[in-house]
């Protein structure tokens, strides 16, 4: 006891000399907390979304469906016509028919948790084949598959785009992408898949982002509320859930998924390189650091000059390349970050010095290295 009061009062000094300092090595009773309801950090294991997936043609194009190098088109028109009683297997003119109003695609939709036969759903059409662009197409009747098969969902409907492409000439504009679509409500469930909650003797609750500390929190929230010790942590992840043979399941999930719960989010910093995207949380920390960043450009320059021989001479025309490599490296900038140091102090300097969002990418990593940055870098 003793121990812990002499820690907080170093602590509570610490805080005092330097009132910027980072947090993330406090303890987490003296972290700042943010109130969550659980149903915003959690879900309920078992209660889950399912993947459809679907194959069919979409009519109407104007000219910019596939063309005759796509086999597969031509065959799911052949099939399908032959399905309404039309039969184009001896056809001579089957090899020269040209469908450029078709487009064969593939659908995707998510079956959410109870979803029952005749719920809506939303679909997404991508194109399968060479397709310029699937505007003003109509999706025709087409099953929806699960993982093990089955049909779940029949999807139809008009293509709604968020984007153009215009060709006349050899000159083409195009904006977005033109060859994926959407279709609001063009799914119907014709299967649902089964899930009896009354069967269900012990709930799980699975926790978004796992921390230890944040599950024993959820669970400690929980008994409090419901006025007895139902729910208990299982590790960083899972907290279960007692079920009593007089408890009605749904409304007591609606009363724990209202329950509210202090979390700890992890400080954290998302990069992406292939965009030069940086995304910093407001809880990221740093220590004191110095940082020197310079570079190096090189640029190589290759010009064609002809040489022509002498009017005379029995020589022939050359081209030949001339080469010219430039270097140059600039001067090196520094960057001192003292005790108490914020995000919004380095990117403050970063942008005095001019720094792109690569050169932040590779000054981020390397804080990290060397210890200066107290967070979790994602790279995607």
């Amino acid at each position: 006891m003793r121990h812990d009061r002499n820690l907080c009062l170093l602590t509570l000094l610490a805080m005092l000399a330097f009132p910027g300092a980072s947090n993330a090595s406090l303890p987490a009773s003296m972290q700042r907390a943010k109130l969550a309801r659980v149903k915003d950090v959690a879900t309920v294991e078992g209660v889950r979304d399912n993947q459809l997936v679907g194959y069919g043609i979409v009519v109407g194009l104007r000219g910019t469906g596939d063309s005759q190098q796509t086999i597969f088109p031509m065959q799911t028109l052949v099939s399908t016509l032959q399905r309404m009683g039309v039969n184009l297997q001896q056809s001579p003119q089957l090899s020269t028919m040209r469908t450029q109003n078709m487009a064969a695609v593939f659908i995707s939709a998510t079956l959410p948790a109870f979803a029952r036969p005749g719920n809506k759903l939303d679909i997404t059409a991508s194109s399968a084949g060479d397709a310029r662009s699937l505007e003003g197409g109509l999706l025709l009747l087409t099953p929806l598959y699960g993982p093990d098969g089955q049909i779940y969902a029949e999807a139809q409907g008009p293509l709604v785009l968020g984007g153009y492409a215009v060709a006349s000439n050899g000159n083409l504009k195009q904006y977005n992408h033109p060859t994926t679509a959407r279709v609001p409500n063009g799914a119907m469930v014709e299967r649902s898949v089964p899930l009896d909650l009354s069967k269900m003797h012990i709930l799980s609750l699975l926790l978004n982002d796992a921390d230890f500390h944040t599950a024993e929190l959820m669970a400690g929230a929980i008994n409090k509320d419901m006025g007895r010790p139902m729910a208990h942590a299982v590790d960083s992840r899972r907290i279960t859930l007692e079920v009593q043979p007089a408890d009605d399941i749904p409304a007591l999930l609606a009363q724990v998924e209202s329950v509210e719960v202090e979390t700890y989010p992890r400080a954290k910093v998302v990069v992406n390189e292939r965009t030069g995207t940086v995304v910093i949380g407001g809880d990221v920390r740093l220590q004191p650091v110095s940082i020197l960043h310079g570079g190096l450009s090189v640029n190589v320059v290759t010009e064609y000059q002809v040489s022509q021989p002498n009017p005379l001479g029995q020589g022939t025309t050359q081209v030949v390349p001339q080469t010219t490599v430039q270097a140059q490296e600039q001067p090196v900038n520094r960057i001192e970050l003292k005790q108490g140091a914020t995000v919004d102090t380095l990117v403050e300097n970063l942008q005095q010095i001019g720094a792109t969002a690569r050169d932040i990418i590779s000054i981020l990593q390397a804080m990290k290295e060397a210890g200066a940055l107290e967070a979790e870098l994602e790279v995607l």
